[in-house]
C-alpha cells in the first residue's frame, strides 16, 4: 500500500497571515489543493495531511476527505511526520510518500517517475531532486556510483559541493517501515533544537540501508513560499504555465495583460481570451469563442461560438452561439440556451432562457423558465421576491414583453402572449392574449400652477406680497 504525508502545519511568520501558509492561494486554489491534486492524479488516495498553526483551516477546506493529524508544537519537518505514524503503521508493507504542502507545483509524473526509481532500486529512501542554474540557498545532493551518499546543506558545503547544481526539493519516497525506524532515531542536537527529516537521509546510508535521489525535469518542484514576495512570483510562475498550456492546445490570446486562468480550466482550440479577463474553477469553455475583454467566469460550462463582452458568469451553463454583454451578470443556476442574445446592464439568476431569446438591456431575470424565441422590452423585471418567499415565473414561446413590465411571480405568460408597455402583470396570460395592466389615467389640469407660481411667475407673487 502506497500512501502521503504531506506536511501543512507551517504558520509563515513572515506572511503576516491569518491563515496556514500552506492555505495560501496560487491562482484561487491554496497550495495545498494543488499538492492534493498531484496525489490523485498520481493515482494516490490515502492521504494525512499534518496540521498545526490554526488546524481548522486546512479541516474546513478538506471537509473530512483524508486523514489528518496535528502537530501541536512545531519542531521540524521530522517531528511533524512523527505525528502521522499512526497512520502509517497501519499500512507498512509498502512506501510513503512525504511532500511539503506548500510547495504547488509538484506534478504527478515526478511522483510516479520517482517511485518507479524507489522500488527498481531497492532504496529506503529516494529523495526527490532538481538541477538549478542558480542553486544558492538549497541543500546540495552528493551522488556515488549507485545512488547518493548525503545531503549537504549549502552553509555546510566546501567550495566543491557549492558548485553542485542538483538540489534537493524536500519531498521524498520512503519505505514506510524504515521511514518508521529512521524517524525514531532523529535527534534535536542542532542550533534549532528541531527534528530535520534530512536527517534521515544521512541515518539510513550510515545503517547501511540505501538511498537514491531522483532528479526531475520539473525544477518548479522546489518552489515554495516564505515570504509574500515568494508567494507573488508562484502566481505569475503558475499563470504564465497555464498560459502556455493554453496556447500549445490552440487557444488564442492578442495580449495577456490581467489575463489569469485557473489551473483546472479547459478551453478548446481557437477561442481567443481577451485582455483583463479572469476564468476560475472547473469552468469548460468550446472552441472559436470570444471570451472579454473584462470577464469573470467562474465554474461555468460555455459551449462554441460564444461571445462575452464585459460578463460575470457564476455556476451556469452557457450554450452554444450566445451573445452577452456588456455589464451583464449570470449568476448561479442559470441555463442560457442556444442563441440567447443578452444586451447592457441584465442580469440572469437561477433561470432557464430558451434558444433564440433576446434580453436586450436594463432587465432582470430571476428565478424564471423562459422559452424561446421571446423578446423582452428594456427595463422588465421578474418580481420574484415577496419579502418572506421566492416564487418563479414561467414565460411561454414567442411572447413579446413590453418595456417596463413588471411579472408578479408566481405568473405565467401562455404562449405569443404580449404585455403592453408599463403593464404590472400578477394574473397568468392564455396563449397569444394581450394583457394591459394598468392604473385608469387621471388627469388634473392645473395642479402644478399652485406649486410652480413662484418659479414661473416671481414677479406676480410679489406682487400679491405687496398688496398685503
Amino acid at each position: 500500500m502506497n500512501q502521503v504525508v504531506i506536511l501543512a502545519g507551517g504558520h509563515g511568520n513572515r506572511m503576516k497571515a491569518e491563515i496556514p501558509k500552506p492555505m495560501l492561494q496560487v491562482l484561487d486554489v491554496p497550495m495545498l489543493g494543488w499538492v492534493l491534486r498531484a496525489c490523485e492524479k498520481a493515482d494516490l488516495s490515502r492521504i494525512c495531511v499534518v496540521t498545526g498553526y490554526k488546524a481548522q483551516y486546512v479541516e474546513i477546506y478538506l471537509n473530512n476527505r483524508y486523514r489528518t493529524a496535528l502537530q501541536k508544537e512545531q519542531l521540524g519537518t521530522g517531528h511533524a511526520v512523527m505525528q502521522a505514524e499512526s497512520f502509517m503503521k497501519e499500512f507498512t508493507d509498502g512506501n510513503t510518500l512525504v511532500l511539503c504542502g506548500d510547495a504547488p507545483f509538484m506534478d504527478s509524473e515526478t511522483i510516479r517517475h520517482a517511485l518507479e526509481l524507489h522500488e527498481k532500486s531497492d532504496s529506503a529512501v529516494t529523495v526527490i531532486t532538481a538541477e538549478l542554474d542558480h542553486p544558492k540557498g538549497y541543500g546540495r545532493i552528493l551522488r556515488t556510483a549507485d545512488g547518493i551518499s548525503g545531503i549537504v546543506e549549502e552553509k555546510d558545503a566546501d567550495d566543491t559541493q557549492r558548485a553542485i547544481r542538483e538540489v534537493n526539493s524536500g519531498a521524498y519516497w520512503f519505505k514506510t517501515d524504515k521511514l518508521l525506524e529512521l524517524l525514531g532515531g532523529l535527534s534535536q542536537s542542532n542550533a534549532q533544537g528541531e527534528y530535520y527529516l534530512t536527517d534521515t537521509v544521512g541515518l539510513a546510508i550510515e545503517r547501511g540501508l540505501k538511498a537514491a535521489a531522483y532528479r526531475t525535469e520539473n525544477t518548479d518542484v522546489i518552489l515554495g513560499a516564505n515570504t509574500r514576495k515568494d508567494l507573488l512570483y508562484l502566481n505569475e510562475t503558475a499563470r504564465q504555465h497555464v498560459l502556455d498550456r493554453h496556447m500549445d492546445n490552440g487557444v488564442n490570446f492578442i495580449c495577456t495583460d490581467g489575463i489569469i486562468i485557473g489551473n483546472e480550466v479547459e478551453i478548446a482550440a481557437e477561442t481567443t481570451i481577451l485582455p483583463g479577463t479572469i476564468i476560475r474553477g472547473k469552468t469548460k469553455i468550446g472552441g472559436k469563442c470570444i471570451i472579454g475583454p473584462n470577464c469573470l467566469i467562474e465554474n461555468c460550462t460555455i459551449g462554441s461560438h460564444v461571445k462575452l463582452n464585459y460578463v460575470q458568469a457564476y455556476d451556469a451553463v452557457i450554450d452554444d452561439a450566445v451573445k452577452a454583454g456588456p455589464f451583464v451578470h449570470i449568476r448561479p443556476d442559470s441555463h442560457l440556451k442556444n442563441g440567447v442574445k443578452i444586451g447592457d446592464f441584465v442580469e440572469v439568476k437561477n433561470s432557464t432562457v430558451g434558444e433564440q431569446t433576446a434580453i436586450a438591456h436594463l432587465t432582470y431575470v430571476g428565478d424564471s423558465d423562459v422559452g424561446k424565441k421571446v423578446n423582452f422590452g428594456c427595463g422588465t423585471v421578474t418580481v420574484n421576491y415577496d419579502g418572506m418567499t421566492k416564487a418563479r415565473c414561467v414565460i411561454g414561446d414567442n411572447c413579446f414583453i413590453g418595456c417596463n413590465t413588471n411579472l408578479i411571480a408566481p405568473v405565467e405568460l401562455g404562449k405569443g402572449a404580449y404585455t403592453a408597455a408599463g403593464s404590472t402583470v400578477t394574473k397568468d396570460v392564455p396563449d397569444y392574449a394581450l394583457v394591459v395592466e394598468r392604473a385608469d389615467t387621471k388627469v388634473k389640469e392645473g395642479y402644478s400652477l399652485k406649486k410652480l407660481r413662484g418659479k414661473l411667475f416671481p414677479a406676480d407673487e410679489q406682487n400679491g406680497k405687496n398688496k398685503k
